[in-house]
């Protein structure tokens, strides 16, 4: 029967698997971020080319980027959809001289993390170990950000001994039944 690993040994395979993502990052031939609600990808070209030089093709589940004649450097259908209409390219000029394809992806799902920018790609990232940057209440849709609202001020509610919003409804529906029936005697009753 084999224990789980202990804190030292999860942080110490949790660095490796880290260094080998970021190595096997290094080798693509393109570098890409994201964020929940969007994915950047540059593809680094030699700073003689211009715009017309280039072809990138964006569907919404298909992305290809290359140079006419040249092998592409992305091809292949993207690990989910984007909102084509909201997603761009353009070619930069960089400090050193030379150029990149910046294209930036708006992720049609704007609540799950990619693996990777196309799924043929050769290497992916273990999305259960991405760490999200801290969001705003207003960058989440109104049902979700209600939901967050309420749990928020219910841990509150906790911290501070004073009743959950649940608990506070239960007892104001308790409040209005004993008004409505002055008659019943609840001085004995145990609620729980």
């Amino acid at each position: 029967m084999s224990s789980s690993p202990t804190p030292s040994e999860r942080e110490r395979k949790d660095a490796e698997a880290r260094a080998r993502e970021k190595e096997e990052q290094a080798k693509l031939p393109y570098k890409w971020t994201q964020t929940i609600k969007d994915l950047d990808v540059a593809v680094p070209v030699a700073g003689n080319l211009r715009g017309k030089d280039i072809e990138v093709v964006m569907t919404k589940t298909k992305l290809k980027v290359a140079v006419k004649g040249q092998d592409a450097a992305i091809d292949g259908d993207l690990t989910h959809a984007i909102l084509v209409d909201e997603s761009t390219w353009t070619l930069e000029s960089l400090p050193d001289g030379g150029k990149e394809v910046s294209i930036h992806l708006d992720k049609s799902n704007k609540m799950e993390w990619w693996d990777a920018v196309v799924t043929n790609a050769e290497y992916k990232i273990d999305t259960s170990k991405v760490q999200p940057e801290n969001s705003k209440l207003g960058d989440l849709d109104g049902e979700t950000r209600g939901m967050v609202e309420k749990m928020m001020y219910d841990q509150r509610q906790k911290e501070m001994g004073k009743p959950t919003s649940e608990e506070q409804g239960k007892m104001d529906m308790l409040k209005k039944f004993q008004a409505q029936h002055p008659e019943m005697d609840f001085s004995n009753a145990k609620f729980n």
